[in-house]
Protein backbone atom coordinates (compact mmCIF):
# COMPACT_ATOMS: atom_id res chain seq x y z
CA UNK A 1 0.00 0.00 0.00
CA UNK A 2 2.84 2.38 0.89
CA UNK A 3 4.59 1.61 -2.41
CA UNK A 4 1.38 2.34 -4.29
CA UNK A 5 0.98 5.65 -2.48
CA UNK A 6 4.58 6.61 -3.30
CA UNK A 7 4.09 5.70 -6.94
CA UNK A 8 0.92 7.79 -7.07
CA UNK A 9 2.69 10.73 -5.45
CA UNK A 10 5.65 10.45 -7.84
CA UNK A 11 3.28 10.21 -10.81
CA UNK A 12 1.42 13.31 -9.67
CA UNK A 13 4.66 15.24 -9.28
CA UNK A 14 5.81 14.20 -12.72
CA UNK A 15 2.52 15.33 -14.26
CA UNK A 16 2.72 18.72 -12.57
CA UNK A 17 4.97 20.21 -15.24
CA UNK A 18 3.59 23.38 -16.88
CA UNK A 19 5.90 23.12 -19.88
CA UNK A 20 4.76 19.56 -20.59
CA UNK A 21 1.16 20.59 -19.97
CA UNK A 22 1.31 23.17 -22.74
CA UNK A 23 3.17 20.96 -25.23
CA UNK A 24 0.53 18.28 -24.71
CA UNK A 25 -2.22 20.87 -24.89
CA UNK A 26 -1.11 22.06 -28.35
CA UNK A 27 -0.63 18.43 -29.50
CA UNK A 28 2.95 19.11 -30.58
CA UNK A 29 4.20 16.25 -32.76
CA UNK A 30 7.63 16.32 -34.39
CA UNK A 31 8.45 14.43 -37.59
CA UNK A 32 11.72 14.00 -39.47
CA UNK A 33 10.86 14.48 -43.14
CA UNK A 34 14.24 13.92 -44.75
CA UNK A 35 17.64 15.39 -45.42
CA UNK A 36 20.28 15.75 -48.05
CA UNK A 37 24.00 15.61 -48.59
CA UNK A 38 25.84 18.05 -50.83
CA UNK A 39 29.26 18.91 -52.19
CA UNK A 40 30.94 21.57 -54.29
CA UNK A 41 28.94 24.69 -55.08
CA UNK A 42 25.22 24.34 -54.51
CA UNK A 43 22.16 26.30 -53.39
CA UNK A 44 18.54 25.30 -52.76
CA UNK A 45 15.55 27.60 -52.35
CA UNK A 46 12.83 26.34 -49.99
CA UNK A 47 9.29 27.76 -49.97
CA UNK A 48 7.82 29.32 -46.85
CA UNK A 49 6.80 26.36 -44.66
CA UNK A 50 3.19 25.92 -43.61
CA UNK A 51 4.31 24.23 -40.40
CA UNK A 52 7.07 24.90 -37.88
CA UNK A 53 10.27 23.65 -39.50
CA UNK A 54 13.47 22.47 -37.83
CA UNK A 55 16.78 21.40 -39.32
CA UNK A 56 20.30 20.56 -38.24
CA UNK A 57 23.69 20.47 -39.93
CA UNK A 58 25.21 17.02 -39.45
CA UNK A 59 28.44 17.68 -41.32
CA UNK A 60 30.18 20.65 -42.88
CA UNK A 61 28.60 24.08 -43.05
CA UNK A 62 26.09 26.08 -45.07
CA UNK A 63 24.65 29.55 -45.34
CA UNK A 64 21.03 30.25 -44.46
CA UNK A 65 19.42 33.30 -46.03
CA UNK A 66 15.80 34.41 -45.68
CA UNK A 67 14.09 36.25 -48.50
CA UNK A 68 13.25 39.19 -46.21
CA UNK A 69 16.74 39.49 -44.71
CA UNK A 70 19.85 40.40 -46.66
CA UNK A 71 22.21 38.99 -44.04
CA UNK A 72 23.12 35.32 -44.52
CA UNK A 73 23.68 33.19 -41.40
CA UNK A 74 26.48 30.62 -41.26
CA UNK A 75 25.47 27.20 -39.93
CA UNK A 76 28.20 24.75 -38.90
CA UNK A 77 28.25 21.11 -37.82
CA UNK A 78 25.88 20.60 -34.91
CA UNK A 79 23.98 23.87 -35.36
CA UNK A 80 20.20 23.57 -35.11
CA UNK A 81 17.52 25.96 -36.38
CA UNK A 82 13.80 26.30 -35.80
CA UNK A 83 11.66 28.35 -38.19
CA UNK A 84 8.14 29.20 -37.00
CA UNK A 85 7.44 32.08 -39.40
CA UNK A 86 6.27 31.57 -42.97
CA UNK A 87 9.51 32.73 -44.56
CA UNK A 88 11.08 31.36 -47.73
CA UNK A 89 14.80 30.70 -47.43
CA UNK A 90 17.90 29.49 -49.24
CA UNK A 91 20.50 26.99 -48.04
CA UNK A 92 23.79 27.22 -49.92
CA UNK A 93 27.48 26.45 -49.93
CA UNK A 94 28.13 30.14 -50.67
CA UNK A 95 25.70 33.09 -50.62
CA UNK A 96 26.53 34.02 -54.23
CA UNK A 97 25.42 30.69 -55.77
CA UNK A 98 22.23 30.89 -57.82
CA UNK A 99 19.68 28.64 -56.07
CA UNK A 100 17.48 26.01 -57.66
CA UNK A 101 14.00 25.17 -56.44
CA UNK A 102 14.30 22.55 -53.69
CA UNK A 103 10.87 21.08 -54.41
CA UNK A 104 11.87 20.28 -57.99
CA UNK A 105 14.92 18.44 -56.65
CA UNK A 106 13.22 16.43 -53.92
CA UNK A 107 9.73 15.87 -55.31
CA UNK A 108 9.31 12.30 -56.41
CA UNK A 109 12.85 11.35 -55.39
CA UNK A 110 11.45 8.55 -53.25
CA UNK A 111 14.46 8.66 -50.95
CA UNK A 112 14.71 9.88 -47.35
CA UNK A 113 18.14 11.35 -48.08
CA UNK A 114 18.97 13.00 -51.41
CA UNK A 115 22.45 13.94 -52.77
CA UNK A 116 23.02 17.45 -54.18
CA UNK A 117 25.93 18.67 -56.27
CA UNK A 118 29.24 16.83 -56.26
CA UNK A 119 30.71 15.23 -53.17
CA UNK A 120 29.38 14.87 -49.66
CA UNK A 121 31.18 17.42 -47.53
CA UNK A 122 27.84 18.65 -46.20
CA UNK A 123 24.91 16.77 -44.62
CA UNK A 124 21.56 18.07 -43.39
CA UNK A 125 18.49 16.64 -41.68
CA UNK A 126 15.15 18.36 -41.25
CA UNK A 127 11.54 17.98 -40.27
CA UNK A 128 8.33 19.61 -39.14
CA UNK A 129 6.43 20.18 -35.91
CA UNK A 130 2.70 19.56 -36.23
CA UNK A 131 0.32 21.44 -33.93
CA UNK A 132 -3.41 21.39 -33.36
CA UNK A 133 -4.84 24.08 -35.71
CA UNK A 134 -6.71 25.77 -32.85
CA UNK A 135 -4.81 25.18 -29.63
CA UNK A 136 -1.45 25.34 -31.45
CA UNK A 137 -1.81 29.11 -31.71
CA UNK A 138 -0.99 29.29 -28.01
CA UNK A 139 2.57 28.25 -28.89
CA UNK A 140 3.04 29.86 -32.30
CA UNK A 141 2.01 33.28 -30.95
CA UNK A 142 4.93 33.35 -28.48
CA UNK A 143 7.66 31.71 -30.55
CA UNK A 144 10.13 34.03 -32.29
CA UNK A 145 10.18 33.77 -36.09
CA UNK A 146 13.57 32.11 -35.97
CA UNK A 147 15.71 30.28 -33.38
CA UNK A 148 19.36 29.45 -34.05
CA UNK A 149 21.17 27.25 -31.52
CA UNK A 150 24.90 27.14 -32.38
CA UNK A 151 26.78 23.93 -31.63
CA UNK A 152 29.21 25.95 -29.51
CA UNK A 153 26.49 27.09 -27.10
CA UNK A 154 26.20 25.31 -23.73
CA UNK A 155 22.61 24.28 -24.49
CA UNK A 156 23.59 22.44 -27.67
CA UNK A 157 25.54 19.65 -25.96
CA UNK A 158 22.41 17.51 -25.64
CA UNK A 159 21.76 17.80 -29.38
CA UNK A 160 24.78 15.75 -30.40
CA UNK A 161 23.49 12.43 -29.10
CA UNK A 162 19.99 13.11 -30.45
CA UNK A 163 21.28 13.93 -33.92
CA UNK A 164 23.54 10.87 -33.98
CA UNK A 165 20.63 8.64 -32.99
CA UNK A 166 18.32 10.23 -35.55
CA UNK A 167 20.83 9.50 -38.30
CA UNK A 168 21.16 5.91 -37.12
CA UNK A 169 17.41 5.36 -37.05
CA UNK A 170 16.99 6.90 -40.50
CA UNK A 171 19.72 4.74 -42.02
CA UNK A 172 18.64 1.40 -40.55
CA UNK A 173 15.50 -0.68 -40.83
CA UNK A 174 15.35 -1.89 -37.25
CA UNK A 175 11.94 -2.71 -35.78
CA UNK A 176 10.31 0.44 -34.42
CA UNK A 177 12.63 2.81 -36.26
CA UNK A 178 9.75 5.01 -37.42
CA UNK A 179 8.46 5.50 -33.88
CA UNK A 180 11.99 5.94 -32.53
CA UNK A 181 12.66 8.67 -35.10
CA UNK A 182 9.52 10.57 -34.16
CA UNK A 183 10.32 10.33 -30.45
CA UNK A 184 13.87 11.55 -31.02
CA UNK A 185 12.55 14.41 -33.16
CA UNK A 186 10.16 15.31 -30.35
CA UNK A 187 13.07 15.40 -27.91
CA UNK A 188 15.02 17.58 -30.33
CA UNK A 189 12.12 20.05 -30.49
CA UNK A 190 11.90 20.17 -26.69
CA UNK A 191 15.65 20.75 -26.41
CA UNK A 192 15.44 23.61 -28.91
CA UNK A 193 12.72 25.24 -26.81
CA UNK A 194 14.75 24.66 -23.64
CA UNK A 195 17.76 26.30 -25.24
CA UNK A 196 15.54 29.22 -26.20
CA UNK A 197 14.29 29.51 -22.62
CA UNK A 198 17.88 29.74 -21.39
CA UNK A 199 17.93 33.22 -22.91
CA UNK A 200 14.99 34.27 -20.71
CA UNK A 201 16.28 37.72 -19.85
CA UNK A 202 16.38 38.59 -23.56
CA UNK A 203 12.87 37.30 -24.31
CA UNK A 204 9.76 39.49 -24.48
CA UNK A 205 7.31 39.06 -21.62
CA UNK A 206 5.08 36.01 -22.21
CA UNK A 207 3.96 32.76 -20.64
CA UNK A 208 6.84 31.06 -22.43
CA UNK A 209 9.37 33.31 -20.72
CA UNK A 210 7.63 32.65 -17.40
CA UNK A 211 8.10 28.89 -17.86
CA UNK A 212 11.84 29.46 -18.16
CA UNK A 213 12.08 31.53 -14.99
CA UNK A 214 13.16 29.30 -12.10
CA UNK A 215 12.01 31.88 -9.55
CA UNK A 216 8.40 31.61 -10.72
CA UNK A 217 8.38 27.84 -11.22
CA UNK A 218 6.77 26.94 -7.85
CA UNK A 219 3.80 29.25 -8.51
CA UNK A 220 3.30 27.96 -12.04
CA UNK A 221 3.44 24.38 -10.81
CA UNK A 222 0.74 25.12 -8.25
CA UNK A 223 -1.57 26.79 -10.78
CA UNK A 224 -1.12 24.06 -13.38
CA UNK A 225 -1.40 21.33 -10.77
CA UNK A 226 -4.80 22.57 -9.60
CA UNK A 227 -6.20 25.20 -11.99
CA UNK A 228 -9.67 25.00 -10.44
CA UNK A 229 -8.44 26.24 -7.08
CA UNK A 230 -8.92 29.88 -6.13
CA UNK A 231 -5.24 30.63 -5.68
CA UNK A 232 -4.43 33.68 -3.58
CA UNK A 233 -1.48 35.92 -4.28
CA UNK A 234 -0.07 35.28 -0.80
CA UNK A 235 0.01 31.51 -1.38
CA UNK A 236 1.79 31.82 -4.72
CA UNK A 237 4.27 34.38 -3.38
CA UNK A 238 5.05 32.18 -0.36
CA UNK A 239 5.72 29.18 -2.63
CA UNK A 240 8.29 31.31 -4.49
CA UNK A 241 9.81 32.60 -1.23
CA UNK A 242 8.96 36.19 -2.17
CA UNK A 243 6.92 38.95 -0.65
CA UNK A 244 3.53 39.54 -2.20
CA UNK A 245 4.65 42.80 -3.83
CA UNK A 246 7.93 41.41 -5.18
CA UNK A 247 6.22 38.31 -6.56
CA UNK A 248 3.47 40.31 -8.27
CA UNK A 249 6.01 42.65 -9.88
CA UNK A 250 8.29 39.81 -10.96
CA UNK A 251 5.45 37.78 -12.43
CA UNK A 252 4.06 40.68 -14.43
CA UNK A 253 7.51 41.65 -15.70
CA UNK A 254 8.26 38.12 -16.90
CA UNK A 255 4.83 36.85 -17.99
CA UNK A 256 3.37 40.16 -19.15
CA UNK A 257 0.20 39.57 -17.10
CA UNK A 258 -0.71 39.27 -13.44
CA UNK A 259 -0.80 35.82 -11.77
CA UNK A 260 -4.61 35.98 -11.65
CA UNK A 261 -4.78 36.83 -15.35
CA UNK A 262 -2.37 33.97 -16.17
CA UNK A 263 -4.54 31.52 -14.23
CA UNK A 264 -7.68 32.78 -15.94
CA UNK A 265 -6.09 32.49 -19.39
CA UNK A 266 -4.94 28.93 -18.69
CA UNK A 267 -8.42 28.03 -17.44
CA UNK A 268 -9.89 29.39 -20.67
CA UNK A 269 -7.49 27.34 -22.77
CA UNK A 270 -8.55 24.24 -20.82
CA UNK A 271 -12.17 25.24 -21.30
CA UNK A 272 -11.67 25.55 -25.05
CA UNK A 273 -10.23 22.05 -25.18
CA UNK A 274 -13.10 20.63 -23.13
CA UNK A 275 -15.71 22.36 -25.27
CA UNK A 276 -14.03 21.20 -28.47
CA UNK A 277 -13.20 17.62 -27.55
CA UNK A 278 -15.76 16.64 -24.92
CA UNK A 279 -19.55 16.62 -24.71
CA UNK A 280 -19.98 17.85 -21.12
CA UNK A 281 -22.51 20.58 -20.54
CA UNK A 282 -21.17 24.10 -20.08
CA UNK A 283 -22.11 24.03 -16.40
CA UNK A 284 -19.98 20.90 -15.87
CA UNK A 285 -16.99 22.51 -17.62
CA UNK A 286 -17.45 25.62 -15.48
CA UNK A 287 -17.48 23.61 -12.27
CA UNK A 288 -14.41 21.59 -13.27
CA UNK A 289 -12.46 24.83 -13.64
CA UNK A 290 -13.46 26.31 -10.30
CA UNK A 291 -16.37 28.54 -11.29
CA UNK A 292 -19.29 28.52 -8.90
CA UNK A 293 -21.84 29.36 -11.57
CA UNK A 294 -22.26 28.86 -15.30
CA UNK A 295 -22.94 32.58 -15.75
CA UNK A 296 -19.64 33.58 -14.08
CA UNK A 297 -17.77 31.14 -16.31
CA UNK A 298 -19.59 32.28 -19.45
CA UNK A 299 -18.80 35.91 -18.67
CA UNK A 300 -15.09 35.11 -18.17
CA UNK A 301 -15.00 32.97 -21.31
CA UNK A 302 -16.62 35.63 -23.48
CA UNK A 303 -14.34 38.32 -22.09
CA UNK A 304 -11.33 36.19 -23.04
CA UNK A 305 -12.46 34.80 -26.41
CA UNK A 306 -15.16 37.18 -27.60
CA UNK A 307 -17.73 34.36 -27.80
CA UNK A 308 -19.98 32.55 -25.37
CA UNK A 309 -18.99 28.95 -24.56
CA UNK A 310 -21.94 27.54 -26.51
CA UNK A 311 -21.24 29.71 -29.56
CA UNK A 312 -17.55 28.82 -29.42
CA UNK A 313 -18.34 25.09 -29.28
CA UNK A 314 -20.70 25.33 -32.25
CA UNK A 315 -18.16 27.30 -34.28
CA UNK A 316 -15.34 24.86 -33.55
CA UNK A 317 -17.40 21.80 -34.36
CA UNK A 318 -18.71 23.30 -37.58
CA UNK A 319 -15.11 23.86 -38.69
CA UNK A 320 -14.12 20.30 -37.79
Amino acid sequence: MLDSACELRDSTEMQNDPFSDILKFVHAESLVTGGFSAGGRWALRFPAPEKIKFFAVLKGQCWVQFDDDARPILFSTGDVGLLSAKRAFVLSSEPDVEPVDAMSVFFGAGKPHAPIGEGDDFAHIGGHVLLNPTSGRLLTHVLPPWIHVPAASPQAASFRWLLDQLVQERRTTQPGSQLASSQLAQLLFIQILRAHLQTCDALPASWLRALGDARLAPALQLMHGDPARNWHLEELAKACAMSRTTFAQQFRTVAGVTPVAYLTQWRMRLAERALREESDQVAVVAQSLGYTSESAFSHAFKRETGMSPKAWRLAERSMG
